[in-house]
């Protein structure tokens, strides 16, 4: 018995480690096609899909897809021959969620018609001797039956395809690598959002959708944000907008016409809308739990957390520029192959020393660091990309698009129609030091980053980093950002550009290249606040706000103030 335990744990064994050896050619294998793949991609624009066509084809898919829990992986091929009878199953891809320390295990079946699909859930019933709301969906499990003779040609695409590759293997492979450039080629390809991470994502949105297209037909859930616009990574958040009014709703010339309730005071009536959608959301719909409505924020959200598909989402109704931001990100990230790697590699190194966090704060977000290195690849002496006015000057009638709120969000969509000749030939390394350096020098007390002339121009306010958002040309998408968070990115940013300037030979032992700025923790901590402004209020009659949530790793010791620093204070 002992022997066959031995025997038992060392095929374990073999198996995880041709796991990780398949999964480490499989992120070689990315890296080494990622220059012809790209390369190609640029020279044959017109062939590249807009944002637009992509999210249309995900939707179809979704619309064809079921998601079953099941045993184990290995419960496929039964699970292939039952659902086979409602139709071709044209592919389906495993995943696993730990749940309250239990593996759960799902199976996503994509059928090859949308009937297909409707007809497994149509047989489908619901749990005997229970009592529960019985709410159809495209979230099922595989019940015990007869036992059923088992297709052989029966194989999953993917198996644990939500698995996030741990710090350890990113670390080995990125010390494996060969330059710089590849360093960020494979942090790139090994963490950012899969297939199937995608295709969960619209099942997210379709299963909102169809909750609500019985009251209101021409309903759209659709993704927006780093699920859609290329710089997502694996297990990142999910950004819904739910529009109610489909704009190419059919037949305006009909004479009979619906009734309907005038919306007189719309950000109150929407206020109240997503609330009851909250309710519908948190009562009815399989799956979702941890339900909150925050509706006082200048766009209305309600956050849930969904455990089928271990998503935490956020579903908003006005924000329609943010779908549209979405489009101009992923135009960027498709305009050059560098983009997105570049992008990858500083969000990764500001998360490692701590300059972003999960909690919404004082502290640099995710869209700021995008912005930071489009504005950078736009002030090259050879730009990467070009400014937004210049895409807003190669639109079409076409590509005219004005929100609810009469932001002007027009911009080229087609990149064949965008003639940018791009004649830079920096390596990703080159240009990720001088991303550092640029920004290093960069006199944010008196600037701000246009992105829309591709400039900088006089700050308008006192705000310690402007960033002119690109729709809302009024408005500072990095207004949230202290003064002491700022002063902290400088001293980052100085930091990375000295360790990957003397760091930058590759070894076979010591951290060399980007996995330098990957190991080191920050450079400095925040200090904390001698006074809180609000006990001077005590006993008033004030609104409550809620503290910020500080990393712990940042209030383990005072930082020293060199004289660089009081030099920058003083200034």
């Amino acid at each position: 018995m002992q022997k066959i335990t031995e025997i038992c744990m060392n095929l374990h064994s073999l198996a995880n480690n041709f796991s990780r050896v398949s999964r480490r050619l499989s992120v070689v294998s990315t890296t080494s096609t990622f220059h012809h793949n790209t390369r190609h991609c640029h020279s044959e624009r017109g062939s590249c899909k807009k944002l637009e066509d992509i999210i249309e084809k995900r939707r179809k898919e979704a619309s064809r897809s079921v998601v079953v829990q099941v045993y184990s992986e290995n419960s496929y091929p039964e699970l292939h021959s039952y659902c086979s009878q409602f139709g071709q199953i044209k592919e389906a891809h495993h995943y696993a969620i730990n749940q309250y320390g239990e593996n759960l295990n799902y199976i996503l079946l994509e059928f090859s018609e949308i009937e297909s699909a409707q007809a497994a859930v149509q047989s489908s019933c619901f749990a005997r001797d229970a009592q529960v709301l019985p709410v159809q969906s495209s979230f099922l499990y595989f019940g015990k039956g007869k036992p059923i003779k088992c297709t052989k040609d029966a194989k999953l695409a993917t198996v644990n395809g939500s698995s996030v590759t741990s710090n350890e293997e990113l670390h080995e492979w990125l010390q494996m690598a060969s330059s710089i450039d590849d360093q960020l080629k494979i942090l790139c390809s090994a963490t950012k959002l899969n297939d199937l991470g995608t295709r969960m994502r619209f099942l997210a949105a379709q299963q909102i959708e169809k909750s609500l297209t019985g009251m209101f037909p021409y309903a759209k859930v659709l993704p927006f944000g780093s699920s859609i616009n290329g710089f997502g990574k694996m297990g990142c958040d999910l950004d819904l907008i739910l529009e109610l009014d489909e704009a190419n709703r059919p037949n305006y010339s009909s004479r009979l016409i619906f009734h309907s309730k005038e919306l007189t005071d719309a950000r109150y009536q929407i206020q109240k809308c997503m609330e009851k959608i909250g309710d519908v959301v948190e009562l009815f719909l399989p799956g979702i739990s941890n339900v909150r409505r925050i509706l006082r924020a200048r766009v209305p959200i309600v956050k849930y957390k969904h455990e089928f598909l271990d998503l935490e989402v956020d579903l908003s109704m006005t924000n329609t520029s943010g779908l549209y931001m979405s489009e101009l990100l992923y135009l960027y990230g498709e305009l050059d192959e560098r983009v997105r790697p570049l992008v990858f590699a500083i969000r990764r190194w500001a998360h490692t020393v701590s300059l972003t966090n999960s909690v919404a704060g004082r502290w640099i977000t995710n869209f700021s660091l995008t912005a930071l290195v489009v504005f950078f690849l736009q002030q090259l002496k050879k730009p990467i990309l070009p400014s937004i006015n210049y895409l807003v000057s190669k639109a079409s009638p076409a590509d005219t698009r004005i929100t609810i709120d009469g932001i002007n969000c027009t911009f080229a969509r087609d990149l064949h129609r965008i003639d940018f000749k791009i004649t830079n030939e920096e390596s990703l390394g080159a240009l990720l030091f001088q991303f550092f350096e640029f920004y290093s020098d960069f006199d944010f007390a008196n600037r701000a980053l246009n992105l829309n002339e591709a400039r900088k121009t006089l700050k308008p306010d006192f705000s310690p980093m402007y960033i002119v958002n690109p729709f809302e040309t009024s408005l500072n998408v990095s207004k949230n950002v202290s003064l002491e968070e700022l002063e902290r990115f400088r001293m980052e940013v100085r930091e990375a550009a000295w360790l990957l300037d003397s760091l930058v030979e590759r070894t076979s032992v010591a951290p060399w290249g980007l996995l330098s700025l990957l190991l080191k923790g920050p450079a400095t901590t925040p200090r904390k606040p001698m006074l809180d402004v609000r006990k001077l209020f005590e006993g008033m009659e004030v609104e409550e706000e809620h503290e910020e949530e500080v990393p712990t790793e940042r209030l383990k010791k005072k930082p020293k103030e060199t004289t660089v620093d009081r030099r920058e204070r003083r200034r």
